[in-house]
């Protein structure tokens, strides 16, 4: 199976813990962490809407329908993308471990996730 994720969406998932802007969007983001988890699991970087997007109710015409919003949620892409790359398809378990050795430290993912409305329920970030 292969994803197709935001750059951010690599910590997201690494801190999701069943909240979500709906239900559909709870159910997907569940589908998809646990996709991620699997041996059989590639992932293409981006930093525009993925498979996680979709299920999003603020996505409009394949963007975020706030623009500051959807600015920022590109910059905080293109902070994770900046130690990945994202012409290479990866080995989901491989580049979720590589993504643990990067963003080790609250330092390193506050730079990202500073301006993150999810950032106080965040297992991740709580847990670093």
């Amino acid at each position: 199976m292969k994803l197709i994720l935001r750059g951010h969406h690599l910590l997201c998932l690494k801190g999701f813990q069943g909240y979500g802007y709906d239900d559909d969007f709870v159910k997907n983001m569940t589908r998809v962490n646990e996709l991620r988890k699997s041996e059989k699991t590639t992932i293409q970087l981006t930093n525009s809407p993925d498979d996680i997007c979709k299920a999003c109710p603020n996505l409009k015409d394949n963007i975020c329908e706030n623009t500051t919003q959807n600015t920022n949620i590109i910059s905080m892409d293109n902070k994770v993308l900046k130690h990945v790359d994202p012409k290479i398809e990866y080995d989901a378990l491989k580049l979720f471990e590589k993504v643990s050795r990067i963003f080790d430290s609250k330092e390193s993912v506050s730079k990202i996730c500073s301006n993150c409305s999810w950032h106080d329920k965040c297992l991740f970030y709580q847990n670093l």
